[in-house]
């Protein structure tokens, strides 16, 4: 009884072998540490980004020429 009982679950752990190693495998646990580090990340502004929406600020509070004006 005792040996058939083995032989269950030593299938059972064999047909679901694919998804326990993908959980807590190697792999699995690269994972989770890429995710731990990547979650401590900021992002930081440099000095060309704050130029750049600085002059993308600029252009749009030009004064622009409408049609109907550069007709007259």
């Amino acid at each position: 009884m005792f040996a058939l009982l083995a032989c269950a679950v030593a299938a059972l752990v064999g047909a679901e072998w694919p998804r326990l190693s993908a959980r807590f495998g190697n792999e699995a646990r690269r994972r989770r540490d890429r995710n731990k580090r990547k979650g401590q990340l900021k992002l930081l502004r440099t000095e060309t980004e704050e130029f750049a929406a600085s002059v993308e600020r600029d252009l749009d509070n030009l004064p622009t020429i409408e049609e109907s004006d550069r007709k007259s």
